[in-house]
């Protein structure tokens, strides 16, 4: 199990290391530069740096996690991508089926494939479907994802490089935004955070603020019009209870 600094889970599981690039938002990739870190301290799971690679030996990890937990699945990779076989993906869904004290968080910028092969795949109840979008361009994705049956389908608005305009909330249960952060990170404007919280508000989705960014993301903070916006699913409160 690996302890996540992310705001809205508590652990990542990683069956799968590795990506590519697809869209602006991918351009300072975090996961990039910490697959190439790893590979240069030798750690045998990264020995190809940051190309997709199928990580069998991790697959059952959560069956051992005893404490109930939220689990962010691949924060090294993409699930969806399209070199990770469909067959895998299942095997994936198979363990989240089977560790049903977890919630699972899978988020995706392939969200076309998603959609395509959204029917062959089980869906229990603790596995969170996400889509990440960086800006109105890829407003797209959210219509992908909002025809998965999953239970809880969520955005991550991160990194925020853009005005999101109107986004129809329809069928979404979360919205996480956040800036950019690390090296060369793209500035954000507080009229796109604003304006998305607003939407959130009146559509009664829950907001989760992660961070405004910047080179140090820290000293930045993460507070918006003086306050913290921690909101999460319902489903979140019961996996808080349980531990």
């Amino acid at each position: 199990m690996a302890n996540s600094r992310i705001e809205w889970t508590d652990s990542t599981w990683n069956p799968v290391t590795g990506c590519t690039k697809v869209s602006p938002g991918c351009a300072h990739c975090y996961a990039e530069r910490m697959a190439k870190r790893l590979q240069a301290m030798g750690q045998p799971s990264y020995a190809n740096g940051f190309q997709v690679a199928l990580q069998e030996h991790a697959l059952n990890l959560p069956l051992a996690w005893k404490n109930p937990q939220m689990i962010f699945v691949n924060s090294m990779s993409d699930l969806f991508h399209e070199n990770v076989p469909t067959d895998y993906i299942k095997k994936v869904f198979g363990v989240m089926r089977q560790a049903d004290w977890h919630i699972f968080q899978v988020l995706t910028k392939r969200a076309d494939r998603l959609e395509e092969i959204s029917a062959k795949l089980s869906w229990p109840d603790n596995v969170w479907m996400g889509v990440s979008v960086e800006n109105a361009a890829y407003r797209k994705r959210i219509d992908s994802l909002r025809v998965v049956p999953a239970a809880i389908r969520f955005l991550s608005i991160e990194p925020l490089i853009g005005p999101m305009g109107s986004i129809d909330l329809t069928g979404i249960d979360w919205v996480i935004v956040g800036g950019e952060s690390g090296p060369g990170a793209r500035p954000m404007e507080k009229s796109w955070v604003s304006e998305i919280q607003r939407q959130c508000s009146d559509s009664g989705v829950p907001f989760f603020f992660k961070q405004w960014g910047g080179v140090n993301k820290k000293k930045s903070g993460r507070m918006l019009d003086g306050k913290f916006f921690d909101e999460m699913p319902l489903a979140a409160r019961e996996i808080v209870m349980a531990v």
